[in-house]
């Protein structure tokens, strides 16, 4: 069992002995992607929807010193009202050790997965190769996490600002397959359709699951893409997003954001360019890949037992 460093709430603890479906939700949105009240308020409905399919929620944060897996709602207000970091897998030791709060990327979540024995993972977008990344080198550390953990990442493809095509070329490049649910294409998070094509089509959560239990058996090594289009009542208009998308990014270009504030400048950006539809489309999608990744827990364990 993990060590000192550590932390589980009572009902992972014990989903995770007896071998129960647990997925686990990061905080990034909670603190950097939403507004409060509204992140938590997420938070909790993330969990439910992952309750409601039969699983365990198992909510990651950095609190007192310790990985917190399967946040009190308590613990997710602190976390909302401290001065949260933002962490990778970089920052994430010498944020433990200082004793103060952080919240989890893609990244530092699939690093707690992994040490943790949790298989599924939900989350809005994956990070990939950002735009004019051959010049600034900029790629998230989500895609090397990816490379080196072994979970199921139930996710709307990556954000809607990066640069899709190479982010897709970079995880075929680093052994990571895409299997869409449901889609030929990867998809472009506020859209269902990027254009971009996946390396398998699944239609069942059945299916999804076989596939998901063989590459972890074959023990190829890598983490798994589970690419869940946006719901199709919530996509947001090609042409209004892609506006958007070059205008926030022009912006982030003339204002020089770089690093770890670029995706949440170009979040926040494109909420104000849409007038709060790219929000409600992106909780829209979060809300399904709970859903399931909660399905593909239970269904894993289901395949297991």
């Amino acid at each position: 069992m993990p060590d000192d460093h550590f932390v589980y709430s009572s009902f992972v603890r014990a989903a995770l002995s007896q071998h129960r479906p647990v997925v686990a939700l990061e905080t990034t949105l909670v603190t950097h992607g939403l507004p409060q009240p509204q992140g938590v308020e997420t938070a909790s409905a993330l969990e439910a929807e992952v309750v409601a399919a039969g699983a365990t929620p198992a909510t990651v944060g950095v609190l007192d010193g310790t990985v917190r897996v399967g946040l009190t709602l308590a613990e997710l207000h602190r976390l909302a009202d401290s001065n949260a970091v933002k962490l990778g897998l970089s920052n994430f030791a010498a944020q433990v050790s200082s004793g103060k709060p952080g919240s989890t990327t893609v990244a530092a979540t699939l690093f707690v997965c992994a040490r943790s024995g949790i298989e599924v993972f939900a989350t809005g977008g994956i990070g990939g190769v950002h735009r004019g990344a051959a010049e600034s080198g900029d790629v998230s550390a989500d895609l090397f996490a990816l490379a080196r953990y072994p979970v199921a990442v139930v996710c709307s493809g990556a954000k809607a600002v990066l640069d899709l095509a190479r982010t897709v070329e970079a995880l075929e490049s680093l052994g990571v397959p895409v299997y869409g649910f449901g889609t030929e294409q990867f998809p472009a998070f506020y859209l269902r359709e990027s254009g971009l094509p996946v390396d398998r089509r699944l239609d069942s959560i059945e299916s999804l699951a076989r596939t998901v239990r063989s590459h972890f058996q074959l023990g190829l090594g890598t983490g798994v893409v589970i690419a869940n289009p946006i719901p199709r009542e919530h996509e947001l208009p090609r042409a209004e997003c892609e506006q958007a998308l070059a205008r926030a990014v022009a912006d982030a270009a003339e204002k020089r954001v770089r690093g770890r504030d670029v995706t949440p400048f170009l979040l926040e950006r494109l909420a104000e360019l849409t007038g709060g539809a790219a929000v409600a489309a992106n909780l829209a999608l979060l809300k399904s890949n709970a859903r399931v990744a909660g399905a593909l827990a239970v269904e894993l364990a289901r395949q297991e037992a």
